[in-house]
């Protein structure tokens, strides 16, 4: 199972935990041209998806449960759809001679198959783990008591936070993207460090390492 910790095996490194959607992988931009296909349009009125995706033709706003199932069938067709940001899959390569890296995705488990198989495709065949548990948690019990530098990548803010509740030695690198929604994003704690672009991500986190 791509939800369970078994399958992971880090040797004496330190570690990157890293997100994937709108980090590694694009997905506001392409989920925008995916919902226009289906006859929708995402508004950057607040920084939520519910609320904000109306129908092309009347701007109704479109109900919780059909949102859900769009974004079940984006999933679903994600390899058609999500292609990597500049510079990541040079950066994540790079990182990886130095530290262990994983991928903590929050998708349901139940589309992992095909995120892996996307990955793979890139050449980023980094383990993965893919769960819609509080990433906190499944960051401290990954790392569990080791004696090594770890550090976690996301663009969502509470993320940064649950993991930085719970591995409170960890560099959280808040890596947001060059999207209009994002204005609406909440500010961060004071303990993470925010990056602009996967090379000053990198310098964070190799400064970090002392790699």
């Amino acid at each position: 199972m791509l939800a369970d910790l078994d399958h992971i095996h880090l040797g004496d490194r330190p570690l990157i935990v890293c997100d994937v959607d709108d980090v590694v992988l694009q997905f506001a931009t392409p989920f925008q041209a995916f919902l226009e296909s289906r006859g929708h349009n995402l508004l950057p009125r607040s920084f939520k998806l519910t609320g904000n995706i109306v129908n092309g033709a009347d701007q109704s706003v479109i109900e919780a449960p059909a949102v859900k199932a769009l974004i079940d069938d984006f999933f679903l067709d994600q390899e058609s759809w999500q292609t990597p940001f500049a510079d990541a899959v040079d950066s994540l390569h790079a990182l990886a001679r130095h530290a262990d890296l994983v991928f903590l995705t929050a998708m349901p488990p139940r589309h992992a198959e095909v995120r892996r198989r996307l990955l793979d495709q890139l050449t980023l065949s980094f383990p993965m783990l893919a769960t819609e548990e509080p990433k906190g948690p499944m960051v401290a019990a990954l790392h569990a008591a080791r004696p090594l530098p770890v550090a976690f990548v996301d663009d969502m803010v509470h993320n940064l936070h649950s993991v930085g509740d719970h591995v409170p030695d960890c560099l959280l690198v808040y890596l947001p993207p060059p999207l209009e929604i994002f204005r609406f994003a909440p500010d961060p704690r004071e303990t993470v460090r925010r990056a602009e672009n996967w090379p000053a991500a990198s310098a964070l986190l190799h400064d970090h390492f002392g790699s």
